[in-house]
């Protein structure tokens, strides 16, 4: 047995034991572990931030910007962690809820009941929050993690690893419903997602390369979170100083994070007033058009046709005329990766056809793409994205981290 085999081995062996204690585990208990972690991750501040910095310096000098910034933790970052820890603390026990109950003629009763799914892989690139977000919903949902953080944020993941174990075992629960692949060797990875004796499920989260390795390499169910290609549409009945706002921030907030506008698309009987606009309000952005945009504002560069499909995660957007709410639906549809997808309008009935027409996890009507996040949806966190159509879409945040089971109650009933 090669190492990489003996690590996930042991790892998914130590998780699996973890997880059936975990489903049993009292809401009470999984909340008071949240808490715990929540004032490890404060207390180990200090040696949190010496770790980043160690993980910042080994790539610095080769990744671009917005790279480094997902990358990088300080306090407010680490404090927002443990904020979000003690948020999810808060939430409903998505685990034994009751989803459907019948009686049947012959007197048995049947429930359909909410349960942990298991043992969840996690596949990640440089956000080292992601490791701490993912293992606190596992937790509070009753599953168990094994988390395989990109290379270069090792020794920020370590950390974190540390402190949830610290909040699980103040919490009487296993600490091995949180575990990490140490080892940096490829293999490791390939092996995690063969692992279908002890993993139930795997979630990648990162690049469409990491993605496309998940999807075409796996053995184990994976729910699957495609690239954040997100368009904003601004329909011929737009507020336009609504909608520069509103781009703006969808466009400029963060500009590495999944939900950022990368395209917007106007509706030719506003975009000679708009991309001036847009042009004036976003300064520090680079903004590639069509030959109808470049011809209405020189500050505009020449797009090609690999920009219209592009997730720059970074200051640069794509703009697309096109000749009404049709067109726009077209077009969306054909280059959207179906991740978060915006309307700007006050016309209403545009809105509700947009919004039945786009095929995206998550349509918006005059509000930034920026939103398309599990805090600003009510789930404390989340996971990822779900760009696919089965089990879960969307956020994935607690509930979407349960699968179900039937119990059906008797009083003795043999089947004639």
């Amino acid at each position: 047995m090669n190492a990489a085999i003996a690590t996930i081995s042991e790892l998914g062996k130590r998780a699996k034991v973890a997880s059936r204690h975990m489903a049993c585990a009292t809401t009470e208990a999984k909340n008071a572990a949240l808490t715990g972690a929540a004032n490890a991750l404060r207390q180990a501040t200090p040696r949190l931030i010496e770790a980043n910095r160690a993980d910042v310096a080994t790539v610095a000098d080769t990744r671009p910007a917005s790279f480094i910034d997902r990358l990088m933790l300080d306090e407010q970052r680490i404090e927002a962690m443990a904020a979000a820890l003690e948020d999810i603390a808060g939430l409903a026990d998505p685990v034994g809820r009751k989803l459907a109950e019948v009686d049947r003629p012959n007197g048995l009763r049947i429930e359909r009941v909410a349960v942990p799914i298991g043992v969840i892989g996690m596949i990640y690139e440089s956000r080292p929050n992601v490791g701490a977000d993912a293992s606190a919903l596992c937790l509070k949902s009753g599953n168990a993690i094994i988390l395989r953080g990109g290379s270069e944020s090792r020794n920020s993941t370590r950390e974190i690893v540390a402190c949830m174990r610290e909040g699980l075992r103040s919490a009487a629960l296993p600490e091995d419903a949180v575990q990490a692949v140490e080892t940096t060797d490829r293999a490791a990875v390939t092996e995690l997602l063969h692992a279908v004796d002890y993993i139930d499920l795997v979630i990648p989260r990162g690049g469409r390369g990491l993605v496309e390795l998940v999807r075409d390499q796996a053995k184990v169910p994976t729910l699957l979170h495609l690239d954040g290609n997100c368009h904003s549409y601004v329909h011929g009945d737009a507020d336009l100083d609504k909608a520069a706002s509103i781009i703006r921030n969808a466009k400029m907030r963060r500009t590495g994070i999944c939900g950022a506008t990368e395209s917007i698309v106007i509706d030719r009987g506003v975009a000679g007033r708009l991309v001036p606009m847009l042009a004036d309000a976003m300064p520090d952005c680079e903004l590639r058009g069509d030959a109808e945009v470049v011809a209405i504002d020189k500050r505009i560069a020449p797009a090609t046709a690999d920009d219209f499909g592009t997730e720059y995660l970074e200051a640069i957007a794509s703009i697309k005329i096109v000749d009404g709410l049709e067109e726009a639906i077209s077009f969306i549809g054909t280059h959207s990766s179906n991740h978060t997808d915006a309307i700007i309008t006050e016309n209403q009935d545009a809105a509700n056809r947009f919004m039945a027409a786009v095929d995206s996890a998550i349509v918006m009507h005059n509000a930034s793409t920026q939103f398309a996040d599990g805090g600003e949806f009510g789930m404390g966190a989340e996971i990822g994205i779900a760009t696919g159509k089965m089990h879960a879409r969307g956020p994935v945040g607690l509930e979407q981290l349960t699968s179900f089971k039937y119990l059906v109650h008797g009083t003795g009933q043999t089947r004639p």
